[in-house]
């Protein structure tokens, strides 16, 4: 099943209550409740990976080549529960940006009923991450305290165009990596389940949030612009160096240290994850929220 309203969307904003009942109709017809449209008491197959091998983030390492195929197995499986772990992080973060933007306004407004509807969404997708964690036998992987407390800032702070374009941050790398997953055989039935559930899902939530970008930066004054770019920058850096945590090595029996830096300077990784965020970082410029000296955490990220 493919998403029913596009993710990519021009600049300009749409009108938001017309929008908002577009996506409400899209949710009606297709959503998901992932404890019964996932089948949790199948089989975890032995010989089948947790992302695509590619999407490794040791893949073309001398410490990939020196992994048993067992291994390689093993270590996709946890690289797959921490990045769904670091998304239940986010999604917990996203929801306390948007309940608290729509705070106060008319429920009965179309764009507000859109939120809750997102929010009941994540709510799901954090359970369906969790689950998956658990019936892969999976540590629940988070990002460490220190990244725990900035992101409780951000929820308490964050606002405007650069909360939305966090969102986007998280949500289109991800979204670009699950559609590999999904259609890849090589790869387990439950996470090409959950990431079918998640791409078609998100793809209204984007849309939201491209849009509500892109009706905002035009506001932003000079400071304004530079202050946001500096953010939404500070969140790339922050989520493109914590999807996969440390822990995760040692699953196989690798230093988690020495591998986290090797992974950190893996080209065939950072080139997966420049792809991915393409089309976000088009978008971000075009609507100004890329440029300057946020340019270089970006580049420090490998996202650019």
């Amino acid at each position: 099943m493919t998403a029913t309203v596009p993710v990519r969307t021009p600049t300009r904003a749409a009108d938001r209550q017309e929008l908002s009942t577009r996506l409400l109709g899209s949710a009606a017809r297709t959503s998901y409740d992932p404890t019964v449209d996932v089948d949790w008491d199948a089989p975890v197959p032995d010989a089948l990976y947790g992302l695509s091998p590619e999407w490794s983030s040791l893949y073309g390492t001398p410490l990939w080549e020196g992994l048993t195929e067992q291994q390689r197995v093993t270590l996709t499986i946890h690289e797959y529960c921490s990045i769904s772990g670091v998304g239940i992080w986010f999604e917990c973060l996203l929801m306390q940006l948007v309940l608290k933007d729509v705070y106060g306004d008319d429920p009965s407004q179309p764009h507000v009923q859109w939120a809750l509807t997102e929010i009941a969404d994540e709510c799901r997708h954090s359970v369906m991450f969790a689950r998956t964690a658990q019936t892969f036998g999976a540590p629940s992987y988070q990002p460490p305290s220190s990244i725990l407390r900035l992101g409780k800032a951000f929820a308490a702070r964050g606002s405007g165009p650069a909360a939305y374009a966090a969102i986007l941050v998280a949500e289109e790398i991800l979204d670009i990596f699950q559609r590999d997953l999904m259609r890849d055989e090589r790869v387990q039935p439950l996470t090409r389940r959950t990431s079918q559930i998640h791409v078609v899902e998100e793809a209204r939530h984007m849309r939201f949030a491209r849009d509500e970008v892109a009706r905002r930066a035009p506001r932003l004054t000079w400071l304004g612009r530079r202050q946001h770019r500096t953010v939404v920058a500070s969140v790339a850096a922050i989520v493109a160096d914590n999807l996969v945590q440390p822990q995760v090595y040692a699953s196989v029996g690798l230093d988690p240290q020495e591998a986290k830096a090797v992974a950190r300077s893996n080209e065939a990784y950072r080139a997966k994850l420049r792809d991915a965020s393409s089309g976000l970082v088009a978008f971000l410029r075009e609507v100004g929220l890329i440029g300057g000296p946020s340019e270089l955490l970006w580049k420090r990220a490998g996202l650019l």
